[in-house]
């Protein structure tokens, strides 16, 4: 066959608008999530959907967009260049069909949710029935893990963060105040004594956090220039990285722990954990607030304010 005889791109079938926007939007997704899986689980396809659509839109306009490998995806100078010019477009009718289908009536769709383990576990998932009796047409993925999850690029609508510093590169809704709590329970103190002083927990055995390097806690008392700061290394039995864990520890007796005030509220409450130190108070550790975090954009989706707005009204009182 000679190159005259080939059919060139302008040549082929005509191709309707429908099909080159679901496939434009296939592109743009494995672009933004360097991943046909993730882009296929963000979109609602099989991940064969999203590489056979790629594929269409790549015989269509008669060259390669993606450059695949076993190892990672990257699109090539012809299809970030078609990226570009296509993603505002596809957000400006993302925007428009969304607010057209909230104008419409009953809020639906799916959100995927990543939140911390003990947060997710003991405030986040209780608060979700009353959400599901009054929107009944919308459901949530809860993803609970303490690793913080990439939101854009592994497909995440929504992540409750503990946190001082929301990312600026994202929408950040404040939820409610947190604080750290230095506790330990009375048959400890009662063993080893009650610390006076921050830098006397070097003495004692301390349950840390689990997290590189040496294990050292912060604290500060005071306001302004007269504010007074300690650092203090500590060590003890067990290192966690889950604050739920640690507090079954200091339950135990098993030393000093330094925790989240919504993981050790109710034992508090309860006279089962003590504060310990309590003029002085923690610092650069836990977050000083929660906050509902997503990737940004022009238009927050109805189901995500939704449920931003049902766990502030439930958050909203703090742990004290």
């Amino acid at each position: 066959m000679t190159n005259s005889s080939r059919t060139s791109p302008a040549a082929r079938a005509p191709v309707r608008e429908e099909q080159q926007w679901v496939q434009l939007q296939a592109l743009v997704a494995v672009a933004r999530l360097g991943s046909f899986t993730q882009a296929a689980q963000r979109l609602g396809l099989s991940k064969a959907a999203v590489s056979q659509r790629i594929a269409e839109l790549e015989r269509q306009l008669g060259q390669q967009l993606v450059q695949r490998s076993t190892r990672s995806v990257r699109l090539s100078e012809a299809g970030r260049r078609l990226v570009e010019q296509a993603e505002p477009g596809l957000q400006l009718l993302s925007r428009s069909l969304s607010e057209a289908r909230e104008a419409a009536g009953t809020p639906r769709g799916l959100l995927r949710v990543t939140a911390p383990m003990a947060l997710g576990r003991q405030h986040i998932a209780p608060a979700l029935p009353s959400f599901f009796e009054r929107y009944p047409e919308i459901r949530i993925e809860l993803d609970l893990s303490d690793r913080l999850a990439a939101l854009a690029q592994e497909g995440f609508d929504l992540a409750i963060r503990h946190t001082s510093r929301p990312p600026d590169t994202h929408v950040a809704f404040k939820l409610c105040a947190s604080q750290a709590l230095l506790v330990g329970s009375p048959a400890y103190l009662a063993r080893a004594g009650r610390p006076q002083h921050p830098a006397e927990l070097a003495a004692h055995a301390c349950l840390p956090y689990l997290r590189p390097g040496a294990a050292q806690w912060f604290f500060a008392r005071g306001k302004g220039e007269a504010v007074e700061r300690v650092r203090v290394p500590v060590q003890g039995p067990l290192r966690a990285g889950n604050s739920e864990v640690l507090r079954e520890a200091a339950l135990a007796g098993l030393g000093l722990a330094l925790l989240p005030d919504f993981s050790a509220r109710d034992a508090l409450r309860q006279g089962q954990l003590e504060p310990v130190l309590p003029a002085w108070r923690p610092v650069d550790f836990f977050g000083d607030a929660i906050y509902a975090i997503h990737p940004w954009s022009g238009h927050t989706a109805q189901p995500v304010r939704l449920l931003v707005e049902h766990l502030r009204q439930r958050l909203l009182p703090g742990f004290e």
